[in-house]
């Protein structure tokens, strides 16, 4: 290997030394056992060091990635080996029994120390072996069951704490389909066990989202219950303002502050389930799309009686338009850019048609404002647009 084979010691301590296939593991001495395990500690760290020191010094990336791949490897193979000198071992042998279960303890160490730190240059798509899973599962669980006891008394919604919890017992559960885990799955629950680990002392509420629901966003944590339990609450939360507008206004700060959330690059629970940030960012615009069109119907018969007041006053009706301002502007603009209208200006247009409009928010609308609105689009103005005027085509070809 690069730099030469760093694992060499344990290598032969697995391989030979404790290996009953090759020699008489009995005969080990209690004192040389003491011995043994101070030195698995120190072979640990002398390991962990080449390795960082060995990724920060080489410049050439596909050298890096071969070493890491190599040691990873490596360490798997003598976790193989380190489990079954583990089961071999007499167990009426306590010392003896204790030093395989510390080299396996270590092995596993490196192995997520490689996972941590240079995950990057590791491929994630290949399949977990099965002696590496039943470690790894093994490892996850004693993490879970101490989440549980202390991870779900400090929360504020144990509920969203008990979802998390069971979707991860669930995953580490043999089941009778035994699944061909992949090292990205493993990796994912690793990480975020250790993320809700570090979570009990920061249990502190900021925005509009907990620590942990904004912990799961940025993990992409795609489960379809916990994304079913996240629209059900923010649907509850909206639900209790009685006025429409003030739902809206509350949906879209919601929405706002969900997009605001930082995102891990790469991260997702479930890669056959659909994405999270995706799946609830629908949900969203369907929303506010819903209560769009149920405000503009509450809105219309409201505006009946204010607009036979303003002809009465007035002498002229203006035409209620379900599109907001600066959705109007931008359809005027095109109509003008096309000559499908045709004045002496821009300007021109804005003039002698504003007049004429209201929106359900506003019922005088200044044509010079709408005219500056016009050059400084939103992308949801433009969505809005395109939309409204698919609908026009579609419904103009049932004619």
């Amino acid at each position: 290997m690069c730099g030469g084979y760093t694992l060499e010691w344990l290598d032969f301590l697995i391989t030979v030394s404790l290996n009953p296939a090759n020699s008489k593991i009995d005969a080990i001495l209690p004192e040389h056992l003491i011995k043994l395990k101070q030195q698995i500690i120190e072979e640990k760290i002398k390991v962990e060091n080449f390795l960082r020191n060995k990724v920060f010094s080489l410049l050439d990336e596909k050298k890096i990635q071969l070493l890491i791949t190599q040691y990873h490897s490596g360490l798997i193979i003598l976790l193989d080996q380190a489990l079954e000198n583990h089961i071999k071992c007499p167990a009426k042998n306590t010392n003896l029994k204790q030093l395989t279960n510390e080299i396996i303890t270590c092995l596993d160490q490196l192995l997520s120390y490689i996972e941590l730190r240079f995950s990057k240059y590791l491929s994630l798509n290949e399949r977990v072996p099965s002696t590496y899973l039943t470690v790894t599962k093994k490892e996850l669980k004693q993490k879970l069951d101490k989440l549980k006891t202390g991870l779900l008394r400090q929360i504020q919604d144990s509920t969203v704490g008990d979802i998390v919890l069971h979707v991860l017992y669930t995953f580490i559960s043999p089941t009778k389909d035994e699944h061909s885990f992949v090292f990205q799955e493993i990796f994912y629950v690793k990480e975020l066990c250790i993320q809700l680990e570090q979570l009990e002392d920061t249990i502190n509420i900021g925005g509009s989202y907990s620590s942990l629901d904004q912990l799961l966003i940025y993990m992409n944590f795609n489960s379809k219950r916990y994304m079913d339990n996240f629209t059900q609450r923010l649907a509850e939360k909206i639900n209790t303002c009685e006025n429409i507008s003030d739902k809206m206004e509350k949906l879209l700060f919601y929405f706002k502050e969900f997009k605001q959330v930082q995102r891990k690059p790469g991260a997702m629970f479930d890669p056959k389930y659909r994405d999270l940030h995706i799946e609830i960012g629908n949900w969203f615009t369907q929303e506010i799309f819903y209560l769009e069109k149920k405000l503009h119907y509450e809105i219309v018969p409201i505006q009946g009686i204010s607009e036979k007041k303003a002809t009465k006053d007035q002498g002229e009706q203006k035409v209620l338009c379900i599109l907001s301002v600066d959705q109007m502007a931008l359809l005027l603009r095109s109509v003008d850019d096309l000559k499908i209208v045709m004045a002496r200006s821009l300007n021109a247009v804005f003039k002698s048609i504003v007049p004429f409009l209201s929106t359900p928010y506003q019922e005088n609308i200044s044509y010079d404002s709408m005219r500056s609105k016009s050059y400084s689009a939103e992308t949801r103005d433009k969505e809005i647009v395109i939309q409204t005027l698919e609908k026009m085509i579609k419904k103009i070809k049932e004619y």
